[in-house]
């Protein structure tokens, strides 16, 4: 899982550096930033975060988590985001949805299958939704934003919306 893990921040990382010019901004545009790259905290999980903008108010998302308590378990997730402006020229709310796979340890995850079954990881895809705001700051290139992402499963015994709905994220903008 750690080499998963690995390989998608590479990944991310070269991403931006192929997508690192300079924007020229609208003032109706939402986009303060072509992108970000940082991390993910709620209670219960950790994780990387790049953020970036395809055109105007339209951005994808992409996220690898991983969960404190069980660190053999790692879910990466793909979102479309539609960001629009609240009034406050560098706060934004954002809203959109998208897809995840994880990867869980069946003794961590799904107690039932691993008596049945024994050790093993399964895969388990899902849907995922998305709503929040963030506030980039001006003179300093730190985004942070807190969000609800609520899930739900199609394999496994956590298929259902649970307490990893939510998150803060600290992201470094270029």
């Amino acid at each position: 899982m750690k080499k998963v893990v690995l390989l998608f921040s590479m990944i991310a990382v070269l991403a931006i550096q192929a997508n690192a010019q300079k924007r020229s901004y609208k003032s109706s545009d939402p986009s303060n930033y072509n992108t970000a790259l940082g991390i993910r905290l709620n209670p219960w999980i950790v994780g990387f975060t790049v953020k970036h903008f395809i055109q105007g108010p339209h951005a994808i998302e992409g996220l690898v988590t991983t969960n404190h308590e069980h660190r053999n378990n790692v879910t990466v997730t793909g979102l479309y985001e539609y960001n629009w402006n609240i009034g406050v020229p560098q706060l934004v709310m954002y809203a959109g949805g998208g897809a995840h796979i994880g990867f869980y340890d069946r003794r961590d995850y799904d107690w039932d299958r691993y008596v049945e079954k024994g050790k093993g990881t399964y895969v388990s895809p899902g849907l995922d939704g998305i709503i929040g705001i963030e506030y980039t700051f001006k003179k300093f290139p730190l985004n942070i934003s807190a969000d609800l992402k609520p899930y739900v499963q199609f394999v496994g015994p956590t298929n259902y919306m649970g307490e990893e709905i939510g998150g803060v994220s600290a992201r470094f903008a270029f």
